[in-house]
């Protein structure tokens, strides 16, 4: 799914879910935390890579919300547009991570204006998708600290790099 010669300009990570909550914006002296909340479906964790552009949005949402990766009422694996269910969508920077020696490096990933930028277009092309489904999309807040309670039937995690 990327140019092996230069390695993935985007990832992402699958989780099927049966409930999410994710917080987007942290509590404040005068205000309490906001949060969004799915039910059944998948939350898609997606980070992107120095040299990411618009070009893979397309491929990237295609492949993400088509894939069959949920369990059905009857037992069929489906995708979630085929549920009548919920996606979540997480920024998550840290999919951008190597180790060296005891700690993270982050050296990979892409700017956080061209990050904002990519991500805004990633959600908005999930949103088009999704809206001639019987399916919810949520998403995250870009750029911050997000707390995420997940509730699962299994780990049915997935790794896909673009």
């Amino acid at each position: 799914m990327s140019d092996k010669s230069c390695g993935p300009v985007a990832r992402a990570v699958l989780q099927q879910c049966l409930q999410a909550r994710l917080q987007v914006k942290a509590a404040q002296e005068n205000s309490d935390a906001e949060w969004v909340e799915v039910g059944r479906g998948m939350v898609i964790y997606v980070c992107f890579f120095k040299g990411a552009t618009e070009d893979i949005l397309p491929k990237m949402v295609s492949t993400l919300l088509h894939l069959r990766l949920c369990e059905s009422e009857s037992g069929r694996i489906v995708s979630a547009l085929e549920l009548p269910g919920s996606v979540l969508v997480v920024p998550q920077a840290t999919l951008g991570g190597k180790a060296k020696g005891r700690a993270m490096q982050y050296h990979n990933n892409i700017g956080k204006e061209d990050g904002l930028r990519l991500y805004t277009a990633f959600v908005s092309l999930c949103q088009q998708e999704v809206a001639a489904a019987e399916v919810t999309l949520k998403h995250g807040t870009y750029g911050n600290r997000q707390v995420l309670k997940l509730d699962t039937n299994g780990p049915h995690t997935h790794l896909l790099d673009f």
